[in-house]
C-alpha cells in the first residue's frame, strides 16, 4: 500500500493504484489523482472539493454523498459508479464516461458534461440546471423528474431518453435535434 501512504502524506498521487481502497469520509480536498486507478474504491461521503482527477478510473466506485464540487474530472471513467446524492456542482466532466452510473439526486448544477457518455445512466431527480450537456450521449438515460432548466443540449443524443416530469424550462436545443426527440418518453 505504498500508494495510499503517498496519497496521505502528499495529497498527490498521479498514476497511483488505489483499486478497492477505503477512503470513505476522507478529507481529500484539493487532491491530485490524475490517471490514478480507483476502480471499486469506497469514497462515500469523502471530501474532494477542487480535486484534480483527470483521466482517473472510478469504474464501479462508491462516490455516494461525496463532495466533488469544482473538481476537474475530464475524461474520467465512472462507468457503473454510485454517485447518488453527490455534489458535482461546477465539476468538469467533459469527455467523461458515466455509462450505467447511478447519479440519482446528485447536484450537477453548472457542471461541464460536454461530450460525456451517459448512456443508460440513472439521472432521476438530479439537478442539472445550467449544465453543459452539448454533444453528450444520453442514449437510454433516465432523467425522470430531473431539473434541466437552462441546460445546453445542443448536439446531444437523446434517443430513448426518459424525460418524464423533467423540468425543461429554457433548455437550449439545436434545430437538428427534432428527429432525435421523436423517441423521447415524456408522458
Amino acid at each position: 500500500m505504498k500508494d495510499i501512504e503517498k496519497l496521505k502524506s502528499t495529497n498527490k498521487c498521479n498514476g497511483c493504484d488505489l483499486e478497492g481502497v477505503d477512503l470513505s469520509e476522507a478529507n481529500l480536498n484539493g487532491v491530485v489523482l490524475n490517471e490514478a486507478n480507483l476502480r471499486g474504491a469506497d469514497l462515500n461521503h469523502a471530501f474532494l472539493f477542487r480535486a484534480y482527477m483527470i483521466n482517473t478510473n472510478f469504474s464501479g466506485a462508491d462516490l455516494s454523498g461525496t463532495d466533488l464540487c469544482n473538481s476537474d474530472m475530464r475524461e474520467a471513467d465512472l462507468r457503473e459508479a454510485d454517485l447518488r446524492w453527490a455534489d458535482l456542482s461546477e465539476v468538469d466532466l467533459s469527455d467523461a464516461d458515466l455509462r450505467w452510473a447511478n447519479l440519482s439526486e446528485a447536484d450537477l448544477r453548472w457542471a461541464n458534461l460536454y461530450k460525456a457518455k451517459l448512456g443508460g445512466a440513472n439521472l432521476s431527480y438530479v439537478n442539472l440546471s445550467g449544465a453543459d450537456l452539448s454533444d453528450a450521449n444520453l442514449i437510454g438515460a433516465n432523467l425522470k423528474k430531473a431539473d434541466l432548466s437552462r441546460v445546453d443540449l445542443r448536439g446531444a443524443n437523446l434517443t430513448a431518453t426518459n424525460l418524464s416530469e423533467a423540468n425543461l424550462t429554457d433548455v437550449i436545443l439545436d434545430e437538428k435535434q427534432s428527429a432525435v426527440l421523436q423517441s423521447l418518453r415524456c408522458p
